[in-house]
């Protein structure tokens, strides 16, 4: 029995369909041999273009021979015609597109942000990474969400206001984490210390432990843990210890009794400092030890010897290396340190 007309057009829309399945297997040998082509290439662009539009082109050759064979043939019924509508065409355009450009981005991201993000210790740079991946991918979609409803002749104000009204909302509560977000990026880029540099911010003093993305954490020296958020340390000064070397100054005052020869204490000084720098492995020799009478005080004579240690964690060392000696010397030599004294007279 012959075929009627009908029946020949579901034929011909069938073999449409197969052929559009068969070119795109052809397609996907295509994109598959392209890749392996990128790959023996140094840079990764080509990589992620041919990534981009490989899968996106092989739906839309499916798609588009679908299309041919529903439109060209007769074989929708008439309930189905609206498929047939030309927005639908252009939707579909937009969706291909969305796709192509997000991978696209996505991967641009992904493989020169994460490689750009390795060169660096810390990671805030990788979780800005991860963040934009995510933004990224929801703009380009929700561009193309208001691009099909634009196509529909729908009313895209009240979406755009929306989104603004939300992005400005979010932005009021995150603003705390957005500043100190970028107070880490700050670090980061300004490098005003690294982990394990001995810093003090405001009236904290420690060892850096990490530099986080939203905060900072340091290790006291009673080996507490400090958290201080990284907006707090971009708009404070840092005095850091370990730059540009690790070695640091150290003041430690001495008071004499009214009577005792200057001379002589600032002699005695200066040879406990030598005697400590010999005996010790807490004090460097260059820069040499100094001393200066600096004051006629309340209760005695003031003076300030000035020794360098080796590195900063080392003062309480020092000082009691240096105190312990003085103490020793002083009384061995008849010099009396003063406790403050007050004298009253009472006038008849």
């Amino acid at each position: 029995m012959a075929l009627g007309i009908l029946d020949l057009n579901y034929v011909y829309a069938v073999v449409t369909v197969v052929f559009g399945i068969l070119f795109a297997l052809i397609a996907r040998l295509a994109v598959r041999w392209l890749e392996a082509k990128a790959e023996q290439t140094e840079t990764k662009l080509d990589d992620i273009v041919i990534a981009a539009i490989g899968t996106p082109v092989q739906v839309g050759i499916i798609a588009v021979a679908l299309h041919f064979a529903v439109s060209h043939f007769g074989i929708l019924p008439g309930s189905l015609q609206w498929i047939l509508d030309p927005r639908f065409i252009t939707a579909f355009y937009v969706v291909i597109g969305a796709w192509i450009i997000s991978s696209f981005l996505h991967d641009i991201i992904v493989i020169y942000g994460h490689e750009f993000a390795r060169q660096s210790e810390s990671d805030w740079d990788d979780r800005l990474i991860e963040l934009l991946e995510l933004i990224v991918k929801w703009l380009v979609w929700f561009g193309a969400l208001m691009a099909i409803l634009k196509v529909f002749n729908v009313d895209i104000t009240p979406f755009l206001a929306g989104a603004g009204i939300a992005g400005l909302a979010v932005a009021l509560a995150a603003q705390d984490i957005i500043s100190n977000f970028f107070g880490g990026a700050i670090i980061t880029i300004d490098k005003p210390f690294k982990v394990g540099d001995r810093i003090k911010v405001d009236q904290y003093y420690g060892d850096v432990l990490a530099v986080g993305p939203r905060s900072t954490r340091l290790r006291t020296l009673d080996y507490q843990v400090v958290t201080i958020p990284n907006n707090k340390i971009t708009s404070n000064s840092i005095v850091n210890y370990s730059e540009p070397d690790q070695k640091l100054k150290i003041t430690i005052p001495v008071t004499v009794a009214y009577g005792t020869d200057p001379a002589k204490v600032k002699e005695i000084l200066l040879e406990i400092a030598r005697t400590t720098t010999r005996a010790t492995d807490y004090l460097l020799d260059d820069p040499e030890p100094t001393t200066f009478f600096t004051e006629f005080g309340d209760s005695g004579l003031k003076f300030i010897l000035y020794v360098w240690a080796k590195k900063y964690n080392l003062p309480d060392e020092v000082r009691d290396a240096i105190n312990s000696r003085i103490a020793e010397r002083f009384a061995a030599e008849g010099i009396e340190i003063p406790f403050p004294q007050m004298e009253v007279r009472l006038k008849k």
